[in-house]
């Protein structure tokens, strides 16, 4: 179990869990990449485009950020012949899991709240520095978009839900707690929630074990 309760874990720290399970801290921007001028119509060389952003990374921010090249992940859109002249070329994701860029201050210690800023505060402006910024692959020019995504905004979230509950009934106001009813996970190995020497098949003990560390379970 982690020594300190999950609130009290700053954005750039593991949290360990039960079952040998930890969550590791990362950031994550949404990449889409889009011909600069309609007159680009050919298939984008994703390894290329993963070397110019990687390259971008250690030489044009206030710090150089290395990035392995498994974790950016870029894919073309498979029928470009069906791409309308708008949409985009290809989409992927950036993560960026060594935060140590985001550094407490030596001479005093930062409370929870001024690292959380801090974290924001470097994603703004890493998905600022990239956003618009023009790739030159094998001499065709591509534009880049990139924003944090909807699932990484947490208080994006939170506001959202908040409204769902006090105007997602005509504006009226439902009552009650505005908690979320339900939370659904996919795409986890079931074997994280058992029990290796009874099954191994998921346990209810282990999985509420595990989930009981991120708050009470209602």
């Amino acid at each position: 179990m982690s020594i300190r309760p999950l609130d009290l874990v700053t954005p750039t720290e593991t949290f360990e869990i039960e079952n040998g399970l930890s969550l590791v801290p990362r950031l994550r921007l949404k990449l889409t990449v889009f011909p600069a001028s309609p007159s680009v119509t050919k298939p984008i060389d994703e390894w290329k485009v993963k070397r110019t952003l990687i390259d971008f990374l250690k030489t044009s921010l206030s710090v150089p950020i290395t990035v392995p090249e498994e974790d950016l992940q870029i894919k073309r859109f498979k029928d470009l012949k069906k791409r309308k002249r708008d949409d985009p070329l290809a989409f992927g994701y950036l993560f960026i899991r060594d935060l140590s860029f985001i550094q407490k201050n030596k001479d005093e210690e930062e409370d929870l709240t001024a690292m959380e800023e801090k974290f924001l505060h470097w994603r703004r402006y890493i998905a600022d520095k990239m956003d618009g910024i023009e790739l030159n692959i094998e001499g065709l020019k591509f534009k880049l978009n990139v924003a944090v995504p909807v699932s990484d905004d947490f208080q994006g979230m939170k506001k959202a839900w908040e409204d769902f509950f006090v105007f997602g009934n005509r504006g009226y106001s439902r009552g009650g707690k505005q908690e979320p009813d339900t939370i659904v996970l996919r795409g986890v190995p079931s074997r994280w929630f058992a029990e290796p020497r009874v099954s191994s098949k998921p346990s209810m003990l282990v999985t509420h074990t595990i989930f009981s560390s991120f708050g009470k379970i209602r």
